[in-house]
């Protein structure tokens, strides 16, 4: 009871009292000690007991998880197969997360294999452990692969796989979990949310929400995060702040996600400053709230004050992240700042060890491309460990017309009309670097040449037509 409540010290005195104190009583000694972050306390007791069974080595396995250190929880699991002690269900279940936290692929899988060679991979909770590790490894197939061969489902689970199936974009498996559910938590109708929010259905994300509130079910501050979140996406101004007040209702006005969720909300909806005075109001900004503001910083145009803001981030000791980059990346291109981009691109993985996605390449070959650095952009794209697509070729062409290149600009369009052949923009873009460099024959073969294909160039509209 003591070690419970937060007084270790109290408990291991009345634990001495006893002559004999079972283990029972020393792993809730060993679990007081690690939820107060005192583990070198905890390990102490665990060292001082004479073969330890598996409740105590889980117990200081967890206490390890639970203080995120995830190497030293392995390196005991390890210790205590080596001392042939056998595993359990909770011994598993720590482990994937440590292993999870850590980020280590491989090493679920290893554990998936041995839970299925030790009998215990349909056990629920080490199941959930095991999709929840894939999910937060970034291996969204593994997860579905698994799911798809489990016997038994609780809900817990299936209110993973909702969250799991929306991060590889699987929303039709998602909305059938749902629909077909048993019995609905809370949490079970805020994955839904989050879910549909994420994969462009920020309506029926609403809708479900209104349903939520007519059927007068409990909300908390991720239900409301969310629907704003969905708010955010159809840049709903009225919506988001109605749904706001419900949160001042319910007294959740300074909860930190609502906050964050706000902040990225009026960035979207346009009102940065906004945004700006929310995250200024906010106790203590994680990663997720300085990241929603740069992207809003850095999507509506004000580079400087995203750069400055990341500048800021980095002297406050949050760690960046790749959608820090991401934003990062993209104000030096708003801005032109080649050499500030070029920095930034090498020392996300030489100091960061973050691998630049394809969503980074793209701003870097972008400002090469708007700077005139066309053939270090072309290097770049043939050296990425990605295969470009049209969209980035489209920069580099845009990068032709503006200084001039017909002869790299006609290269450039016709590998765009490989990877998309109904392209129009590569074909209006190519006739207008021939324009520019007035070789009017060339500009009028390119416009007869779309005629002939059939391809027809996307028709412009004003605001009052949309």
């Amino acid at each position: 009871m003591y070690g419970k409540c937060g007084y270790p010290d109290t408990a291991s005195h009345v634990l001495n009292l006893l002559k004999e104190p079972d283990d029972f009583s020393i792993s809730a000694l060993i679990s007081g000690y690690a939820n107060c972050g005192r583990m070198s306390d905890a390990r102490i007791i665990f060292d001082n007991k004479s073969n330890p069974c598996v409740v105590l080595w889980n117990s200081l396995i967890s206490g390890y998880v639970y203080s995120d250190e995830g190497i030293e929880a392995l390196v005991l699991f390890n210790q205590m197969r080596r001392n042939g002690v056998q595993e359990d269900y909770s011994t598993l279940s720590s482990i994937l997360s440590a292993s999870s936290s850590l980020g280590i692929l491989g090493h679920c899988i290893q554990m998936h294999t041995h839970a299925c060679k030790v009998g215990v991979i349909d056990d629920v909770v080490v199941s959930s452990a095991l999709l929840d590790a894939y999910s937060k490894c970034r291996s969204p197939y593994d997860a579905c692969k698994l799911f798809g061969e489990l016997k038994v489902h609780d809900t817990i689970l299936l209110n993973l796989m909702i969250s799991v199936y929306s991060s590889c974009g699987r929303i039709e498996d998602a909305r059938w979990i749902f629909r077909t559910m048993l019995k609905r938590t809370l949490i079970s109708w805020n994955s839904m949310i989050v879910a549909l929010s994420q994969n462009g259905s920020p309506i029926e994300a609403l809708n479900l929400f209104r349903e939520m509130n007519k059927m007068d079910l409990r909300m908390d501050r991720f239900s409301l995060a969310s629907v704003i979140s969905a708010c955010a996406s159809i840049s709903s101004l009225e919506l988001g702040e109605q749904s706001f007040t419900k949160a001042i209702i319910l007294g959740l006005e300074s909860d930190q996600i609502i906050s964050t969720s706000l902040v990225d909300f009026y960035c979207k909806c346009g009102f940065v400053e906004n945004g700006r005075r929310r995250f200024d109001g906010i106790m203590k900004s994680d990663e997720i709230s300085w990241n929603s503001l740069l992207m809003g910083y850095a999507t509506n145009g004000h580079g400087i004050e995203a750069l400055t803001l990341f500048n800021e981030m980095m002297q406050a000791g949050v760690r960046p992240t790749d959608i820090t980059f991401t934003a990062v990346l993209s104000a030096c291109d708003h801005c032109g700042l080649l050499d500030y981009g070029r920095k930034w691109l090498y020392k996300m993985k030489s100091d960061y060890h973050i691998d630049p996605g394809i969503e980074h390449f793209c701003c870097i070959v972008d400002l090469l491309s708007r700077v005139g650095c066309l053939k270090e952009a072309i290097d770049l794209i043939e050296q990425m460990p990605f295969k470009a697509d049209a969209s980035m070729w489209s920069s580099v062409l845009r990068g032709c017309v503006g200084h001039g290149d017909k002869n790299l600009g006609k290269k450039v369009a016709e590998r765009i009309i490989v990877l998309d052949p109904e392209n129009s923009g590569a074909y209006v873009q190519l006739s207008s670097v021939f324009a520019t460099s007035e070789d009017w024959e060339g500009s009028a073969e390119v416009r007869n040449l779309m005629r002939n294909k059939q391809i027809q160039k996307n028709p412009g509209c004003s605001w009052v037509d949309c």
